[in-house]
């Protein structure tokens, strides 16, 4: 990476590392490592580390943030401040999409815009920042890319239960039991397996959607569907 492409990105993440390899490696997707003696090690094992830093950074926050809320409201809300969605959302307003090093194929069918590559990268870049600090400074620099937590709680959880409002939305026209969610694939390690579910609507597929759970990706169909109904409206 250029000097002045990683001071760029340096100031808009808030953080100056001190080894620039760790940045370079949150960055790197694996198709872009052919010889990793060469090209060094891509995201993936920071994208398992950042995983828990960043669930431990929010849940300290949050149980500072909310201190009357029980532990299942304090699971929603960091499930909610997690979730692909979010995450992806958060890498776009970094910037991260323009410092991705990736494969030419790759490169070509556009997976620099995936939402599902994005919040990897976020991920990775979480574990590299707690690798290259400290936990203290870790926490600072991801609850200032997060800011109030409850405002961006309010815009997640206004469109948090996709599932039930497809549910209202169909049972007014059709009755019961006419939605249907079906797990298509599977794909990744154990510790982080993706799913991908299809939601049906009296057999016709309306929606698709993918997750690190099957919860997260029949949400996520269930928001593609209202979304196509929306556009139809």
């Amino acid at each position: 990476m250029k000097p002045e492409n990683q001071s760029a990105l340096e100031s808009r993440l808030g953080y100056a590392f001190k080894n620039s390899e760790l940045l370079i490696m949150s960055l790197t997707h694996p198709s872009f490592v052919k010889k990793p003696t060469e090209e060094g090690e891509d995201y993936q094992r920071l994208e398992f580390l950042g995983d828990a830093v960043l669930s431990l950074v929010l849940a300290e926050a949050l149980y500072v943030e909310f201190p009357e809320e029980r532990e299942g409201g304090l699971s929603r809300n960091r499930a909610a401040l997690v979730q692909g969605e979010q995450l992806a959302a958060m890498a776009w307003e970094l910037g991260l999409d323009s410092y991705l090093r990736l494969g030419n194929t790759e490169e070509q069918a556009g997976v620099r815009r995936l939402d599902s590559v994005l919040e990897d990268v976020f991920e990775s870049l979480v574990g590299a920042i707690y690798l290259d600090s400290d936990w203290d400074t870790t926490k600072a620099v991801v609850l200032g890319w997060y800011g109030c937590l409850k405002g961006r709680l309010e815009e997640r959880l206004t469109d948090h239960n996709p599932k039930g409002e497809l549910q209202e939305w169909v049972q007014s026209l059709h009755g019961n039991d006419v939605v249907e969610y079906d797990t298509i694939s599977e794909s990744g390690p154990n510790h982080r397996k993706r799913f991908t579910v299809t939601v049906k609507i009296q057999g016709e597929c309306v929606g698709q959607g993918s997750g690190y759970s099957k919860k997260e990706a029949e949400e996520n169909a269930a928001r593609a569907a209202l979304n196509k109904k929306a556009g139809s409206d």
